[in-house]
């Protein structure tokens, strides 16, 4: 289990270590319950490929159900068979795919659930992914119980922006963006390999050198996870087969050196913002969604009556700082030679 786990996937050693302690329980206690894992990431690092691998890993039946958009209860426990064209829930459909009653089910995007007058899908999960509960789970189609508590349960999000008893009932794994070294190794045991063989080329007419790989990554994505990454890895495979067709090549090699050649303009910049400090400009850093980020805050001094004037769309927490440093300024003014009343003429 271990190796099919590090073969698929490298990285994620907290959701590893996780169901390979479940699956060693598993062969000293027979009656054990599947745990329910939720992973939570940013897209594109890996979380539902993940439960693929540990359904090999654990030797179970793989069903998907896709949970975004979902806002009727129905959808979950079924509809009941005096309505037209009623048919058993999600969960009962995907049982009967897998002819099973031990499979593992994937529930994918499971914070994208919404709600409105039809229901609350969410709730009727409680029961679903609840241990104590699901092995008594009624479908209002079948209108009898079912043992759910053979199944291994396995849920996706992007956020934690889920209803509280739902997310008390799950075991939280965060998985965290992958750093460049991370994403380098990816690409290599997996992206390039996978491109190659997608579009027809042989490993001697294709080479991606370590420094084009790491300039890629740095310069052409700014992502989470890879998926960015694999679709400018496919496109330099698309115009190396290109070449290879017309014979203006043999082989056809990618370096830092003609990568621009390939992929056009770089996107992004990396490195030192200023190589020189100026007056009136301060570097800063900043938290997104796909990892860590510098920015560069512009300050003018113009005639005035000492008010501060900001722009752009700052957050609450911005605004604190910029108040937190003028306050700072102020009160180091006099050892720096500014003389106090100036601030109340800018």
């Amino acid at each position: 289990a271990q190796k099919i786990l590090d073969d698929d996937h490298y990285g994620l050693e907290k959701v590893k270590e996780r169901i390979v302690e479940y699956l060693a329980v598993q062969q000293r206690s027979k009656k054990l319950k599947g745990p329910i894992l939720c992973l939570v990431g940013p897209p594109g690092v890996g979380k539902t490929s993940l439960g693929k691998s540990v359904a090999r890993a654990t030797g179970r039946e793989f069903i998907r159900i896709s949970l975004g958009g979902v806002r009727d209860e129905s959808e979950i426990r079924g509809h009941r068979r005096t309505y037209i064209g009623s048919m058993p829930g999600k969960i009962i459909q995907a049982l009967k795919k897998a002819k099973t009653t031990n499979p593992l089910i994937l529930l994918d995007e499971i914070d994208k659930m919404g709600q409105d007058f039809r229901g609350d899908p969410a709730s009727a999960m409680l029961e679903v992914l609840d241990p104590e509960q699901n092995g008594t789970f009624v479908d209002h189609y079948l209108e009898v119980e079912y043992d759910l508590s053979n199944v291994m349960f396995l849920t996706t999000a992007n956020s934690y922006n889920m209803p509280s008893p739902l997310l008390d009932r799950m075991e939280i794994i965060s998985l965290a963006g992958y750093t460049e070294d991370e994403k380098s190794e990816i690409a290599k045991q997996h992206l390039i390999g996978k491109q190659i063989k997608n579009h027809g080329l042989k490993k001697t007419e294709f080479e991606l050198t370590d420094g084009a790989l790491s300039e890629m990554i740095r310069t052409y994505t700014r992502e989470a996870g890879v998926r960015n990454l694999e679709r400018e890895i496919a496109k330099l495979t698309r115009k190396a087969v290109t070449k290879l067709v017309k014979k203006e090549a043999e082989k056809v090699t990618v370096t830092p050196d003609n990568l621009e050649d390939f992929l056009g303009v770089k996107k992004f910049r990396y490195g030192l913002v200023e190589k020189e400090d100026q007056i009136g400009v301060v570097t800063g850093l900043a938290w997104t969604s796909v990892g860590g980020d510098l920015l560069q805050i512009e300050a003018l001094r113009l005639p005035g009556k000492g008010r501060m004037k900001t722009t752009g769309k700052l957050g609450d927490v911005m605004k604190e700082s910029i108040d937190a440093a003028s306050s700072y300024v102020r009160s180091i003014a006099p050892s720096i030679g500014v003389k106090p009343p100036k601030f109340d003429t800018m």
